[in-house]
């Protein structure tokens, strides 16, 4: 008894702060050592010289970005980038969000099985359910292509892949459950009452949705854009297997950079770009998702 209140003492007079700092260090360590640290030797390594003979060179220099800066390619396949993954986004945005508040207003058992069939794809994996547009509409010998080929509805298959519309496609199918879950969260703090009463009160279903029910989901719908343009900017395995090597994005444009042409330093750049311009988006928007909603996200 006499050693527990010789130390109550020394606990009491600790800081506030060391119990959740030492409760935090650990993961602490696991980001740095994990995400940080390479972060910053790909952002260091960016900044190497590399040429075919000599490998990478051990001195700091700005060819990497400089090339970047000053070949019109780059900004192309970036641009394509941002492009696919804002269509991609507002694909989304038109299908999960009246596809999450249809299941919402379902009842039992058949908002379970419909959430099921809706979250189920996140299960499988994003190659396998790429690979299987790439069977539906590959070319003459896909099973959609064929099919209306043989029954003379087309001459010509659909032109699917390598097109940026064939991505757009692929990526909207992978990421559509983010935006039904980031609605979907918003949807169980919806009060059905308000709608209720605007409904007793003669208002129309249309104006129940723009009036009522739209700017309290509009959050949900922000929130989830912010996920599925992040995910689909920075989106590797679709666009490599529906674009190839013809449709280059800024990821498939690193690992060629990474594992083909083994200009390591130069794929650094394109990826710290990717990562710089994606972070300032992502930022940037919830910021003003934040400020404009923070009543709602509370």
């Amino acid at each position: 008894m006499s050693a527990v209140a010789h130390m109550a003492p020394a606990r009491e007079g600790a800081p506030a702060w060391l119990a959740p700092a030492l409760m935090l260090l650990p993961a602490l360590l696991i980001v740095f050592g994990v995400v940080l640290v390479p972060l910053v030797m790909t952002a260091l390594l960016s900044f190497h010289a590399f040429s075919s003979s000599a490998g990478i060179s051990p001195t700091l220099s700005l060819e990497n970005w400089a090339e970047i800066a000053g070949d019109p390619y780059y900004a192309e396949m970036f641009l394509r980038t941002f492009r696919i993954a804002g269509v991609v986004t507002l694909a989304c945005c038109l299908i999960g969000a009246p596809e999450a508040y249809i299941i919402h207003r379902m009842k039992a058992p058949w908002k379970g099985i419909f959430l099921v069939v809706t979250l189920g794809p996140l299960l499988i994996s994003v190659v396998a359910r790429t690979l299987g547009w790439a069977l539906l509409f590959g070319g003459r010998n896909g099973v959609v292509n064929k099919a209306l080929m043989d029954m003379g509805i087309l001459s010509q298959p659909i032109p699917f892949m390598f097109t940026e519309g064939g991505v757009m496609v692929a990526l909207t199918h992978v990421m559509v459950p983010f935006m039904v879950l980031s609605v979907w969260a918003v949807l169980q703090r919806l009060d059905p009452r308000a709608e209720n009463a605007a409904a007793s009160l003669g208002a129309s279903q249309f104006t129940i949705l723009t009036r009522i029910v739209l700017p309290q989901v509009l959050p949900g719908i922000l929130s989830g854009a912010i996920i599925v343009f992040a995910l689909s900017a920075s989106s590797f395995a679709t666009p490599a297997i529906i674009g190839g090597r013809r449709l280059k994005v800024a990821a498939t444009l690193a690992y060629d950079e990474f594992l083909n042409t083994l200009n390591w330093p130069l794929g650094a750049a394109v990826a710290v770009l990717l990562l710089a311009a994606i972070a300032a988006i992502v930022v940037g928007c919830n910021t003003l998702v934040e400020r404009r909603y923070a009543r709602v996200i509370q």
